[in-house]
């Protein structure tokens, strides 16, 4: 009779190696995004820019270090803004930045509502 505990070469089999996932987890992270709660802030904003005329469409990227959100008068330019979130300027200078199309920073802070304020403001033109 043969003992449950032995395979067939003697082997004991109750001695199973299981792979611990730490080590992929780590080089398989996922990419940064937009909780629900920031992309609903975002498309709220998206939504009243469009009903302006100001903004016609959009992209999210999601990539490793950042998540942005562009936003273009026309598909075929160059993004006007970018809300951009970024984990790991939490602690220093905030994770959400708003970005303009030329690549200046308008806009940072740690609170993502606060930084989209900065749309609130009515631009005028100023005559010299």
């Amino acid at each position: 009779m043969r003992d449950r505990t032995t395979g067939s070469k003697g082997e004991d089999e109750s001695a199973i190696l299981i792979p611990f996932p730490e080590r992929h987890a780590r080089s398989a992270q996922r990419p940064v995004a937009f909780d629900r709660r920031e992309l609903d802030s975002i498309l709220r904003l998206y939504g009243r820019m469009v009903a302006a005329n100001e903004w016609r469409d959009y992209a999210i990227d999601h990539t490793a270090d950042r998540a942005v959100f562009s936003v273009f008068r026309r598909a075929s330019e160059s993004p006007l803004f970018q809300i951009v979130k970024n984990p790991s300027l939490a602690r220093k200078q905030g994770a959400y930045a708003v970005i303009s199309g030329s690549g200046q920073i308008l806009k940072r802070g740690y609170e993502l509502g606060r930084v989209l304020g900065f749309f609130d403001k009515k631009l005028r033109l100023i005559e010299g």
